[in-house]
């Protein structure tokens, strides 16, 4: 039997209570999240760039349309729960923000994001960011189950590298309701450990997976993370795969790729069997 949308949910809110931090990966298609099930991970995160380089496109050039249902496969490919990059929500009016969180919430989610900056890359000014983080908050409560909120401000991924100013946003978002703070984009353990202190007890969410700036777990938990992501690192890593192997047959003739290939037997065995499935709906 399936895990319900609802225990999902309360799983979800359970990995923040911790006493751990966790690793929430990101996979890019359904096939993805049930590799990255298998291991035993505990939930999953949707990544805006790795689901727009699978339909050949640069990040930030998906439609509203196109996240949710690519929320809908990631949220049933396994039973762990899920999160979503839902961007900055598709737009930068309060109203935009909230129905978004509202449609997502139907996707079978259970948590999103929200960010403090336009599809452009500006800043949003912090009062209308925290208009946006309260929309987003009073949609996710309306939602018959508990949507878990994380809000994010965008400082360091835009080249504003203001811990001070990310700090007071982070601050305000948790004063209008996010139950997940997130500032993508920090390269050291001291501003890590420097916002963690500041915004506690929220849960923060750590980005990892960027070049300088791979702390081991441990290092992350002592600094204040409770959760980590990896944005489209894992969808950067397969695509680096495929490019280093395309490489090695149009320059060399040659395939000595193929042994560091997950074997068939394995994959398959992680994968669907839709006849199964196709018997146990119409058993249902």
């Amino acid at each position: 039997m399936s895990v319900s949308q609802n225990e999902k949910a309360k799983n979800f809110r359970a990995l923040h209570a911790g006493p751990k931090v966790f690793i929430i990966p990101n996979p890019w298609d359904a096939g993805s999240a049930r590799i990255l099930a298998s291991l035993g991970f505990q939930a999953l995160a949707t990544t805006s760039a790795g689901f727009a380089f699978s339909l050949g496109r640069r990040d930030g050039q998906v439609t509203r349309e196109e996240a949710l249902e690519h929320c809908r496969t990631i949220a049933e490919a396994t039973d762990l729960p899920v999160a979503a990059d839902l961007e900055n929500c598709f737009g930068d009016d309060a109203k935009i923000v909230a129905e978004t969180i509202r449609l997502a919430g139907s996707t079978g989610i259970v948590g999103g994001s929200v960010e403090d900056a336009a599809s452009d890359g500006r800043i949003y000014e912090r009062s209308h960011a925290v208009e946006r983080v309260a929309a987003a908050v009073s949609a996710a409560r309306a939602l018959p189950f508990p949507f878990t909120l994380t809000a994010r401000a965008e400082n360091f991924l835009h080249g504003r590298t203001d811990l001070d100013d990310t700090i007071q946003r982070l601050q305000a978002f948790a004063a209008a309701g996010a139950d997940v703070l997130y500032a993508p984009g920090l390269t050291s353990l001291d501003a890590i450990r420097t916002l963690c202190t500041a915004v506690a007890p929220w849960p923060v969410n750590v980005l990892s997976g960027m070049k300088g700036a791979n702390f081991p777990v441990a290092e992350l938990e002592a600094a204040g993370a409770r959760r980590i992501s990896l944005g489209g690192a894992l969808a950067r890593v397969a695509l680096g795969a495929l490019m280093s192997a395309g490489s090695e047959m149009k320059e060399k003739g040659t395939f000595t790729f193929v042994d560091a290939a997950a074997p068939s037997a394995e994959v398959n065995g992680i994968m669907t069997d839709r006849s199964r499935e196709a018997g146990k709906r119409g058993n249902d």
